[in-house]
């Protein structure tokens, strides 16, 4: 779920590093008769029953060959049909800007939210060879989205539908370099995938320097946002990040006005999974060698995004947290008591008395 860039412009992220193209090669068009990629042509116009309720595919007014996929009414993914590469909803530019500055090369992502992959498609277009599983909640629409776009195949992008906390649970420990979050009920993120225990699972998959990529959705005062900022520091800690340093490894992308509270919107959680450290000097005062949010080139990228956002890490991100709790899991429920035993008939002997004794001869003298 997210807003779109204003109007339609060529104008693609600054994560990208090449032009639009007509779309993947033809070896990789996947299975022999599968949709031309490029065109809105025979795609349904009516909406469509899904596992979870409805989809819909609205295609860009313009004529063009972007088109908006609604889930329930809610915009959840836009793809332009003849260039993977292009991005129009503003958080996932934002996420596509720290993509871009991790080493170059394949990647290895999970997509937790699936909808119509538009940021997987992304990742095919700019990183070649990447492997990548994409989760849905949604078995229908899992089905179907592989028959309205033009996916990259399995083993390059694996379609799994389930709920996003059980299949993250099934990958192996240290298997990703990128882990995104982009699930919604509506327009809220449903909290069994907010809290301190989801997000050392995350932790628990990423690679040491991975990164998890968090949409979060919220309005002013942007209490959920601070919660869910105090929420990955927690887990970092909980992980073995030193308190110290932990701020460093956290980060907020938004655009200005959301800072300030003026509107609701998406913002984008950053937490770095710390990998080996190196000395900084005197001192002896570890350093990540991962991702570095402090760097400045990541700060410039976002700025120069078609809409400009900040990013916040170190001392900016722990001041926006302020005094907000970490969200966690609800207690493991109280397994029930067995039955209670039943107090001893008053004719019921004591331990160790011999049978025939009844109550008189366990300490209850005639008078």
């Amino acid at each position: 779920m997210g807003r779109k860039t204003t109007g339609r412009s060529s104008r693609r992220s600054s994560a990208s590093t090449s032009p639009p193209t007509e779309s993947v090669p033809p070896s990789r068009r996947g299975r022999a008769g599968a949709r031309p990629p490029g065109t809105t042509r025979d795609l349904p116009t009516e909406e469509v029953r899904t596992s979870t309720g409805t989809a819909r595919l609205v295609p860009d007014p313009d004529g063009s060959t972007g088109v908006t996929l609604l889930v329930n009414g809610v915009p959840s993914s836009h793809l332009d049909l003849a260039d993977p590469g292009l991005l129009t909803f503003e958080y996932m530019q934002q996420m596509a800007a720290v993509v871009a500055a991790l080493p170059s090369g394949p990647l290895r992502v999970v997509h937790l939210g699936a909808a119509g992959c538009a940021f997987a498609r992304y990742v095919e277009h700019e990183r070649p060879d990447s492997r990548q599983v994409a989760v849905d909640l949604d078995a229908d629409l899992v089905a179907r989205v592989r028959e309205w776009f033009a996916l990259p195949r399995a083993p390059r992008l694996r379609l799994r539908a389930g709920d996003a906390r059980a299949e993250l649970a099934t990958l192996p420990d240290a298997s990703a370099d990128v882990v995104v979050r982009d699930v919604f009920a509506g327009d809220t993120t449903p909290e069994h995938v907010t809290t301190v225990g989801f997000v050392h699972e995350v932790l628990r998959v990423l690679r040491p320097g991975g990164v998890y990529l968090a949409n979060c959705a919220d309005r002013p005062p942007l209490a959920l946002v601070r919660a869910e900022v105090a929420t990955a520091v927690s887990a970092l800690v909980a992980n073995g990040a030193t308190d110290r340093g932990v701020w460093d490894d956290v980060g907020l992308i938004a655009e200005p006005g959301q800072l300030k509270g003026r509107r609701y919107g998406n913002l984008v959680l950053v937490a770095v999974r710390p990998s080996s450290t190196v000395s900084t000097g005197p001192s002896d005062d570890p350093a990540p060698t991962g991702l570095d949010l402090r760097d400045a080139a990541l700060a410039r990228a976002l700025r120069s995004l078609p809409v400009p956002a900040t990013l916040l890490t170190g001392e900016e991100v722990r001041r926006f947290a302020g005094a907000a709790a970490p969200l966690e899991d609800p207690p493991a429920p109280v397994p029930p008591a067995g039955p209670v035993p039943s107090a001893p008939p008053d004719d019921a002997t004591r331990p160790g008395a011999p049978a025939t004794q009844g109550r008189d001869a366990v300490g209850q003298g005639k008078g």
